[in-house]
């Protein structure tokens, strides 16, 4: 009987050629890799990673199938506008900036051109020999103003913070020639402030702080010249939309001699209010004194207007008119008109 020879494995030419083409195909691809495909579960993506490692090219709806639109990322909320108050203070936690950096504290401004209706005569005493010293009714005024966070979050508590502020002021008669264009007054305050952040409504407006401070005043001279005081505070801050109020009521520290200025609170009473207003990119505002103990009521009224006015520099208006413009001018009422720039802003 004779035995038929077995079919080999790849019979006829197109067969062989099919399999020499898998052959090839397989020793081509690594072995690890045909392992990797059979490894996958889903039956189309098994098919596709055999069709890639063979190099049979995808079929032509994929090749030409669209791909599904990816949905765009969605835009980050739009900031919250701090407000003034809480700008100056830090009051939001978007606000805080951390201590030991150095912050505008009132506003820092120079006026080269200020007129007074009624100099002090009492700011240039007459010497032996000397006649007709008055100061010249026009002058320049500096005031440089700042403040640090010692420490953000006193006693543990985050709605306490620790400020220490520092203002000069400076009234320079230069275009006083016949004296030699001397400074007519400096004043120096540096004050301590422990300020808590508050959340209440009052009479249509949002109470956001309250600021308990010390501070000393004094105007660094001699003699009969010489002015200071020292002070505890405590101020309140409101806001409403774009009007910021500060209420300060104060008491003066009794000193063991207060011979410079006794009857200072005579004319500067015991406290003040600020009312600041902004509009646009300009910024109004208002500080009221009177003393309601006197009959006169001895007090004070300035106006400042802060405006754009080139860049980052801002134009500023003052009008005063009362006592304390100065604390060489405690006891001295006039008014005077200030135009100038401001350098920064401040309350």
């Amino acid at each position: 009987m004779r035995t038929r020879p077995a079919k080999p494995a790849c019979g006829g030419i197109p067969l062989a050629l099919l399999c020499a083409g898998l052959l090839g195909s397989a020793q081509a691809a690594p072995i690890a890799e045909w392992e990797g495909c059979s490894a996958i579960s889903a039956d189309a993506e098994r098919l596709a990673c055999y069709d890639r490692l063979a190099g049979r090219p995808p079929p032509a709806a994929e090749l030409h199938a669209t791909p599904e639109p990816v949905a765009a990322p969605s835009a980050p909320p739009e900031p919250r506008l701090l407000s003034a108050l809480s700008r100056h203070w830090e009051l939001d936690d978007e606000a805080k900036r951390g201590a030991f950096l150095f912050r505008p504290h009132r506003p820092n401004y120079f006026l080269p051109l200020k007129v007074s209706n009624s100099p002090n005569n009492a700011s240039f005493p007459a010497m032996p020999g000397q006649t007709d010293i008055r100061p010249d009714p026009v002058e320049t005024e500096l005031q440089l103003s700042f403040k640090i966070k010692g420490m953000q979050g006193v006693f543990g508590h985050d709605n306490v913070d620790l400020w220490f502020g520092y203002t000069a002021t400076s009234f320079w008669q230069a275009y006083n020639s016949s004296m030699s264009s001397p400074f007519r007054e400096n004043n120096y305050e540096p004050e301590a402030m422990l300020v808590f952040r508050t959340d209440y409504d009052l009479a249509g407006f949002r109470g956001r702080f309250l600021n308990l401070g010390l501070v000393h005043q004094s105007n660094g001279r001699g003699a009969a010249l010489s002015r200071s005081w020292n002070r505890v505070y405590a101020q309140f801050g409101f806001e409403r939309g774009n009007l910021a109020l500060l209420v300060r009521p104060w008491y003066r520290i009794p000193e063991r001699d207060s011979g410079d200025n006794p009857d200072i609170e005579d004319y500067l009473g015991h406290g003040d209010l600020l009312a600041v207003y902004s509009k646009g990119r300009n910024t109004y505002s208002l500080l009221l004194r009177s003393n309601f103990g006197t009959p006169d009521h001895r007090g004070a009224l300035k106006l400042n207007w802060n405006f754009p006015l080139y860049g980052r520099l801002r134009g500023y208006v003052q009008y005063f008119n009362g006592y304390g413009e100065s604390l060489i001018d405690y006891n001295h009422s006039q008014q005077s008109l200030g135009l100038g720039v401001s350098l920064t802003g401040g309350m």
